[in-house]
């Protein structure tokens, strides 16, 4: 007599009409395809999102297939009959009650069928020859039907990852590039305009960079994310043909100059004398190098101040090595930010120049949550003034907000 499998489950439960398509999936696989069981487990840690499975769900999946004793499911002895005292110890010592929570979150989405026995415990009858004639607990053939379906999907959520990871590579190029650009055409003084005429207004271009970035929610899509990399693609390459103008005018004009200068030198009735420099280099003393800002009294190291606010280094043409490399790049985010002279100087009296500078770089990295940089920058000088501000905290706060993000993402 051929046995008969169980296709309801024992006691309460109730057999749905997704149970009854899943057993009719599994069934019409045929008995020769084979598949590789962890090969098969690592597909659906990457689809479980798109299945509806969680990674505890997965856990537990993971301890069915290690009772079945083959690395490749195929034919038709692909049912293990763990008790749930097995199970629990191989799920890490999961709890009964969550391990049938799982084993119930498996089966609904089509991953495990239920074999139950009249009596609903898992055991497996042998005949004469030794061999298990009928067994009685989870059957393992959808990991079989469905190995194709779950390597589809992914796929799919791979190829989603890596179209995400380029377009957020795409967004750092650009941020980085116009944000280096914009601090070279503010101190270089390069006209806005393709004619070369009329003042600067890089206040403006900066505006509109900080508002494009401003829109990059913490879990955007790629729906979401691919606009916004168009949009500074387009400013990059409007940026960089302002500055490649302004080059080859500036290279153009320094040539005409030198062909004057060449002209006006090989006047052969030239009066001009051509001494040694000898004696006026020994009437002028050497120029002393430039120091390095070193940090104040009560500031905090260059390193955790980069860590909290990397965005700065964005601005700097050469990186930020020192203080002075720091103060030279907060004087070009300063002005982009709208912080007025005076607002700065009275920043500067009462904090001291460089944390003054690490103020205003914090609010450069807190961009659009601060809605007015001057006023912000004179809120805080006045309660330094009245010793209610410490620059820790603020420095702390943007370093947790930066870990949190990562663990985020």
């Amino acid at each position: 007599m051929e046995p008969h499998l169980s296709t309801t489950p024992f006691g309460r439960r109730t057999l749905t009409l997704a149970h009854v398509a899943n057993q009719a999936i599994a069934k019409a696989r045929p008995l020769e395809k084979a598949v590789h069981k962890w090969h098969v487990y690592q597909t659906l840690c990457i689809a479980r999102v798109a299945l509806g499975v969680s990674e505890r769900a997965l856990s537990v999946l993971n301890a069915l297939l290690t009772f079945h004793p083959e690395t490749t499911l195929t034919g038709e002895d692909l049912i293990v009959f763990p008790s749930n005292d097995q199970l629990a110890r191989r799920a890490h010592g999961m709890p009964a009650s969550t391990l049938r929570k799982h084993l119930a979150v498996l089966v609904d989405a089509g991953l495990v069928i239920r074999r139950d026995s009249p009596n609903g415990k898992r055991y497996a009858r042998k005949g004469r020859d030794g061999e298990v004639a009928m067994a009685f607990g989870f059957d393992l053939g959808p990991l079989v039907a469905r190995a194709e379906e779950f390597e589809r999907i992914a796929e799919a959520i791979m190829a989603a990852e890596r179209e995400l990871k380029l377009v957020r590579e795409r967004i750092t190029i650009c941020r980085r590039d116009i944000a280096k650009m914009i601090a070279t055409g503010q101190e270089v003084g390069v006209p806005t305009n393709r004619a070369g005429q009329g003042p600067s207004d890089w206040t403006e271009i900066h505006g509109l960079f900080r508002g494009i970035m401003a829109r990059i929610q913490r879990n955007a899509t790629l729906a979401e994310l691919e606009p916004i990399a168009e949009e500074l693609t387009l400013l990059a390459d409007e940026i960089l043909m302002l500055l490649e103008v302004h080059a080859k005018t500036d290279k153009m004009s320094t040539n005409e100059s030198t062909f004057e200068r060449h002209k006006q030198n090989s006047n052969p009735d030239s009066l001009i004398e051509l001494e040694p420099a000898l004696r006026e280099e020994r009437g002028v003393k050497a120029a002393p190098e430039p120091q390095t800002p070193r940090m104040p009294e009560g500031s905090y190291p260059l390193g955790m101040v980069l860590d909290a606010c990397p965005d700065v280094c964005d601005y700097s043409k050469s990186g930020i090595s020192n203080w002075r490399d720091f103060l030279a790049t907060v004087a070009v985010v300063r002005p982009m930010l709208g912080i007025s002279p005076s607002a700065w100087e009275e920043a500067r009296t009462v904090m001291g120049e460089v944390q003054a500078a690490v103020v205003v770089a914090a609010i450069l990295q807190r961009g659009a949550a601060i809605n007015s940089a001057g006023g912000y920058i004179r809120d805080l000088t006045k309660k330094a003034e009245a010793g209610g501000f410490s620059l820790g905290p603020m420095l702390m706060a943007l370093i947790g907000s930066r870990k949190r993000d990562k663990k985020r993402a």
